[in-house]
């Protein structure tokens, strides 16, 4: 399989679970500002979205939009600790979490990464944000993962989203349960070795 990525976006969350799964795959770095690939092909060839992650899988296919990514690699790989059986409600609660992280979140971190706002307008999007993470970490009080004690891919992807705060300038240094969440996925040797090969730690 090839991973298209691009380093601390949503792919990281694909990464992470290629990882915890243990499955063969290469990494295909992605400039999105650029629209190219590390060895200058034109990415929308790849993705006329122009958006990672895509998974190329061994037959040539492709899939993209990561929480149907991670949803596949857990159940070729039969992971049920990261992706609950089909029809039971662990699976629900699993995708329950994976919507409201790619809906509410995800989304809503969007237009802070463009140039296209003005400062007030920034203020209020990331108060928005701020509110919704306050929630999140609420939830998380008194847990050790989104469902429960088990780390799922939802959990992959909560820790990538999160992690956007750093360079939105939200301040989430009093949400005590969140931060320890982060802290404690953070210290996963799947998660480390995802964010060493994208660059993103020492």
């Amino acid at each position: 399989m090839k991973l298209y990525f691009s380093p601390g976006a949503c792919s990281l969350a694909v990464h992470i679970v290629l990882r915890e799964t243990g499955t063969p795959f290469e990494l295909v770095k992605v400039d999105t500002a650029a629209h190219e690939t590390q060895d200058g092909a034109d990415f929308y060839g790849i993705n006329p979205k122009g958006q990672v992650p895509v998974l190329e899988l061994d037959g040539g296919e492709r899939l993209t939009e990561g929480p149907i990514l991670t949803q596949y690699v857990c159940d070729q790989t039969r992971r049920l600790d990261l992706m609950p059986a089909p029809n039971s409600m662990a699976r629900y609660r699993v995708l329950e979490w994976q919507n409201y992280i790619t809906s509410e979140l995800h989304k809503s971190f969007t237009p802070l990464f463009g140039g296209h706002l003005d400062a007030s307008v920034k203020t209020l999007q990331s108060a928005v944000i701020r509110k919704k993470l306050g929630w999140v970490s609420a939830q998380l009080a008194g847990t050790d993962h989104l469902t429960g004690e088990a780390f799922t891919a939802a959990d992959a992807y909560l820790f990538t989203v999160s992690r956007w705060t750093q360079f939105v300038n939200i301040d989430i240094s009093d949400l005590s349960p969140l931060n320890r969440y982060l802290d404690r996925v953070a210290n996963r040797s799947a998660v480390q070795a995802a964010m060493k090969a994208e660059r993103l730690s020492a």
